[in-house]
């Protein structure tokens, strides 16, 4: 099966900081030729606009348009939903999505999923990938975790969901703050088992 024809991934960006880390991953899962649906909040667009050279238009159609340009994605590769589209098919548990991924997750986030709280398309989309037992991975980003923060991600993490921080190792010898960024860009697409060469793998030969 190519990946063209597997189920899409949903990926949410959220207010957390640590948006080159949400946005590189789009932008490789678009190259590998994945589907992808993309739901962004609110306070996420703030924090890409701090964070990145990214420029987004508050409307999501408009938001699909710019990014799939940007990534040159194919037609229907990239869907684009704004945190109150409550009609998008990740909202319901009949909806064909591989996995999601919360990129990066904000504190307030995590909070919400691990109440099933579901105020927002984002948490609904979670609460259906942990009810319908898929792939969930979360990827915080804080310091220092509080009790609060550590226990909501026991509680997620015991439901299935995989907590991937977003903490760069230093084996691979980064020479730049794009080589941190591809560091867990890489182990999330492991995860969701999509092809990279973004760094050498333990014991094996840098990609050419």
């Amino acid at each position: 099966m190519t990946p063209a024809e597997r189920p899409p991934i949903a990926l949410a960006w959220t207010g957390a900081s640590g948006a080159p880390y949400g946005v590189r991953l789009a932008e490789c899962l678009i190259a590998a030729g994945e589907r992808v649906a993309l739901m962004v909040s609110k306070p996420a667009q703030l924090v890409i606009h701090g964070e990145t050279d990214l420029a987004l238009p508050a409307r999501a159609a408009d938001m699909q348009r710019v990014l799939a340009a940007r990534w040159q994605a194919a037609p229907d590769q990239l869907r684009v939903f704004g945190q109150d589209e409550w009609t998008a098919p990740v909202a319901s548990g009949s909806a064909r999505i591989r996995a999601m991924v919360v990129c990066p997750c904000s504190m307030a986030t995590l909070a919400a999923l691990a109440s099933g709280a579901s105020r927002s398309l984002i948490e609904r989309a979670a609460d259906v990938t942990i009810k319908e037992q898929r792939r969930l991975i979360l990827v915080p980003r804080e310091t220092p975790f509080s009790a609060i923060h550590l226990e909501n991600m026991l509680k997620l993490a015991r439901l299935g969901a995989l907590i991937v921080p977003a903490n760069p190792g230093f084996y691979h010898r980064p020479a730049c703050v794009a080589d941190l960024v591809d560091f867990v860009v890489a182990r999330i697409l492991d995860l969701l088992d999509v092809p990279h060469t973004l760094l050498p793998r333990w014991g094996e030969p840098p990609p050419e």
